[in-house]
């Protein structure tokens, strides 16, 4: 589980995330939904220790994210940002390779090289693992960092809208993924999503977020409704019953 606690960090009189009372379930996917500006991608950051926290307290699987040692921390829970900058001149393999420098210290053993190619298998990246990074499209890059993270090994896994640069097939691809991911290796998956709809279909739970607070937290069938969706994205939205679940109109 992951426990927020009076969780809040201000960046200025008018910016303010927080505070935020949270538990967020072991296991399955836990989407995080909102506007632009809503804290989604900060209040990830603060969980994965990448940004501290004005005040608060935050725990996953009981450790503490402040006082647990960086090398303990990375064992438990690994997270994937928007930005990346890893130099080009990698191989998807080396890259994917770095999610094992928590336990391999940057000297692969026969273990991490086999964790390395359950990652690519399992991103389906097989036929790229040889190529550099440049030579890759923005989506089969987007594929690679997130093997990157699933090679870590950890039980909790941070996405941050890890959608991006995805077409429609590779965004259902990615999904189904993480769905597997969660359901066949017990991770519990906590990803930033900007279409709801996706995050209607794939999640387990979801986090809808507006002006640095969780306004609701609840299952897909208790977050899809026109009421909810309407006051969180300020703009009109339709519910209707699609061939495989709820689907959000609001255009």
């Amino acid at each position: 589980m992951i426990d927020l606690t009076s969780v809040a960090k201000s960046y200025s009189s008018e910016v303010t995330i927080g505070p935020v009372d949270l538990q967020i379930p072991a296991g399955g996917i836990t989407a995080m939904v909102g506007p632009n500006g809503a804290g989604k991608s900060t209040l990830l950051t603060m969980v994965g220790r990448l940004l501290g926290m004005d005040t608060g307290t935050i725990e996953v699987a009981g450790y503490d994210v402040v006082s647990t040692r960086s090398k303990d921390l990375a064992k438990i829970v690994s997270i994937l940002r928007q930005e990346n900058h890893f130099v080009t001149r990698l191989t998807v393999r080396q890259l994917v390779g770095f999610g094992r420098f928590p336990h391999s210290g940057g000297r692969l053993t026969p273990i991490d090289e086999e964790k390395v190619s359950e990652s690519i298998d399992f991103l389906g990246l097989q036929d790229l693992e040889k190529r550099y990074l440049d030579e890759l499209s923005g989506g089969q890059r987007q594929r690679a960092y997130v093997a990157m993270v699933l090679a870590q090994d950890t039980d909790y896994l941070l996405l941050d809208e890890p959608l991006n640069n995805l077409d429609m097939r590779h965004s259902v691809q990615m999904m189904q993924h993480l769905r597997r991911a969660a359901r066949e290796l017990n991770r519990t998956v906590v990803i930033v999503l900007h279409d709801i709809n996706f995050a209607g279909h794939y999640a387990d739970h979801i986090c809808a977020m507006k002006n640095g607070r969780v306004e609701h937290f609840g299952t897909p069938a208790e977050i899809m409704t026109p009421e909810v969706l309407s006051s969180i994205f300020e703009t009109p939205v339709d519910v209707v019953e699609g061939p495989r679940g709820r689907l959000a109109v609001y255009y």
